[in-house]
C-alpha cells in the first residue's frame, strides 16, 4: 500500500499543480455564502471573473476587496460581491486561497462556482482544502481530525475537546515523546554498533523508569477515551418502565416541551419517540418507550417488543418506578432483563404517598443509587441530570476539559500500540535481553507514533478520514 511521508519539520510549501473550487458554505437562502478556491492559479482565475469597484488594478492579500462577479462570455454581472485573495504561504492550506463573499442563494453560488470551473478550476474533493494543509505541513493528522469533529460537535464540551486537539496538545505530546525516544534508540544503536568503542555507558536504570512514566501517561490517555467518545458521540438512552410510571412525562420534563402525549391511560405510548437532549454537555438521544406489560392487543405486543429491543442496544438505561405503587412481580422482572445493563434508576411521583423506599432498594439492588423525582412537579430533574453524567463520565461535572482526552478511535488504537511496545521494552530491561530487542520495540512503538500525527500513513487512511469532511473544508 502506498505510503505518503511529510516532514514537518520543514515546514515547507509544497504547491500543486491544480486548483480546486466549492462552496464552503451549507446549500440554501443566507445573507452570505461563500465560495473558495485553493491553489497556484487560484489568482488568475479571479481575475478572470471579477471586475473591482475603483478599477483596482492589483490585489492586496488578506484584504477585501469590492467588486462584482462577471460573466466572461458575456460580461454581465452575477453578483454584487466582497472577495479576499490570500497569498502562500500564510493561508489554510499553504496555497494561494481567494474566498468570494456572494449573497447566500444557491444558483448565485452554483453559477460563480460554474465560472471558476469553467476558467480552470477543479471541483474540490470532500475535505481536500484540509488535507492540502496537512500534507504541506501547515497541521498534523490530529488536528486535520479535530477539524472535522469541530464542525461536527453537538455540544459545547464537544467544541472544547476538538479544540484543544486542534490547538495540538496531542501533537506537543507525540512531538516530545518522540524527541525522548529517539534520544534512547540513538544511545541504544550506538552501544549495539560500537560494543567495543568507548561510548558513554547506558544509564539503564534511568531509562528504564522514563520508559515507566511514558507508559503510565499512554495509559492514562487511553482510559480517557470512553470520556472523550460520549461527548464526541453521545449516546443512546432509553426511558422504560411499567405502563403509567411516568416514563412520557419524564420525556416532556427532560425536553422541557410537550413531546409525548401523557394521559393517564395505561399503555398511551405505542411506538417509539426519539429525541436529543443535552447534558452537562454529553449529547443524549432520549428514547421513549412502549410500557413494559403483557400486551393487550397486536399494536401494543409491537411497542413493547421495539422497547425491549431498544433496551438491549442503549448505552443506559433510565428505569423508572412508581414511587406510589409497591414494587411488584412485573418491577422486577425489568430488572432481571436489564441487570448487565448501566443503568439509572428513578423513582417518580415523590409528590405522592410513598410506597417504596430507597434504603429499600438501595438494599435490593446495591449496585443502584436511586434519584428521586416528580415528572409532574419538575422536581429531582437537576440531580437526575448530574447522576446521569456521574454514570456516564464516572466523575463531578466539569467546566472545561483541564486534561487531554482523546476521543478518536483511531487515536486510541496507535496509543495503545505505544503502550504495548514501551512495555515490551522496560520488560526487556528486567529481563536483561538482547538491546537489539529493545531497539526494535522503541523503533515499533515511533513507526506508531508517526502514524499518528501522519508523518507516515498510507492513502486507506488518509481517504477514510478526510472522506468524512463536507465538500469545500
Amino acid at each position: 500500500m502506498n505510503k505518503i511521508t511529510t516532514n514537518f519539520s520543514k515546514s515547507t510549501f509544497h504547491g500543486t499543480e491544480e486548483t480546486i473550487a466549492a462552496i464552503s458554505t451549507p446549500f440554501g437562502e443566507s445573507g452570505i455564502g461563500i465560495v473558495r478556491m485553493s491553489g497556484p492559479c487560484a489568482e488568475s482565475i479571479i481575475r478572470q471573473i471579477f471586475r473591482p469597484k475603483n478599477d483596482q488594478s492589483s490585489f492586496i492579500s488578506h484584504r477585501f476587496h469590492h467588486g462584482e462577479v462577471i460573466d466572461p462570455s458575456n460580461g454581465r454581472s452575477v453578483d454584487e460581491v466582497l472577495l479576499v485573495l490570500m497569498r502562500a504561504p500564510k493561508t489554510y492550506t499553504r496555497e494561494d486561497i481567494v474566498e468570494i463573499h456572494c449573497h447566500g442563494g444557491y444558483l448565485v453560488l452554483q453559477k460563480v462556482l460554474e465560472l471558476a470551473l469553467v476558467q480552470g478550476a477543479r471541483m474540490a474533493q470532500p475535505g481536500e482544502f484540509t488535507k492540502r494543509a496537512f500534507l504541506n505541513g501547515r497541521i498534523d493528522l490530529t488536528q486535520a481530525e479535530a477539524v472535522i469533529d469541530l464542525i461536527k460537535a453537538r455540544t459545547k464540551e464537544g467544541i472544547d475537546i476538538a479544540n484543544q486537539q486542534l490547538r495540538g496538545w496531542l501533537n506537543k505530546e507525540m512531538v516530545f515523546l518522540k524527541e525522548r525516544l529517539i534520544n534512547h534508540l540513538s544511545l541504544i544503536e550506538a552501544h549495539i554498533d560500537f560494543p567495543e568503542e568507548e561510548i558513554e555507558t547506558i544509564p539503564q536504570s534511568q531509562m528504564k523508569q522514563e520508559l515507566i512514566d511514558r507508559v503510565q501517561k499512554l495509559e492514562e490517555w487511553v482510559s480517557t477515551y470512553e470520556e472523550g467518545r460520549v461527548f464526541r458521540e453521545g449516546i443512546s438512552c432509553a426511558i422504560i418502565g411499567k405502563t403509567n410510571v411516568g416514563k412520557s412525562s419524564l420525556l416532556n420534563v427532560l425536553l422541557k416541551q410537550e413531546r409525548a402525549i401523557v394521559t393517564p391511560i395505561p399503555g398511551t405510548t405505542r411506538d417509539i419517540i426519539e429525541e436529543v437532549l443535552n447534558i452537562h454537555g454529553i449529547p443524549v438521544r432520549l428514547i421513549d418507550t412502549a410500557g413494559l406489560r403483557k400486551a393487550r392487543d397486536f399494536i401494543e405486543k409491537e411497542g413493547v417488543s421495539r422497547a425491549k429491543e431498544r433496551a438491549a442496544n442503549a448505552d443506559l438505561i433510565l428505569l423508572i418506578l412508581d414511587g406510589s405503587r409497591e414494587l411488584n412481580e412485573d418491577d422486577l422482572e425489568i430488572f432481571f432483563e436489564i441487570k448487565e445493563k448501566k443503568k439509572v434508576v428513578i423513582v417518580n411521583k415523590k409528590d405522592l404517598p410513598q410506597k417504596i423506599s430507597l434504603e429499600e432498594l438501595r438494599n435490593r439492588f446495591p449496585m443502584e443509587q436511586p434519584v428521586s423525582i416528580s415528572a409532574l412537579k419538575n422536581e429531582g430533574i437537576e440531580e437526575l441530570k448530574k447522576t446521569i453524567y456521574v454514570t456516564l463520565i464516572h466523575r463531578e461535572v466539569r467546566i472545561s476539559p483541564e486534561h487531554l482526552i482523546v476521543a478518536n478511535i483511531r487515536h486510541k488504537m496507535l496509543l495503545s500500540q505505544i503502550k504495548e511496545s514501551l512495555s515490551n521494552a522496560v520488560k526487556g530491561f528486567e529481563e536483561e535481553v538482547s538491546f537489539e530487542f529493545i531497539a526494535l520495540e522503541i523503533r515499533s512503538a515511533l513507526d506508531s507514533l508517526g502514524e499518528m500525527v501522519g508523518e507516515t500513513t498510507n492513502e486507506e487512511v488518509l481517504s477514510r478520514i478526510f472522506n468524512q469532511f463536507c465538500i469545500g473544508k
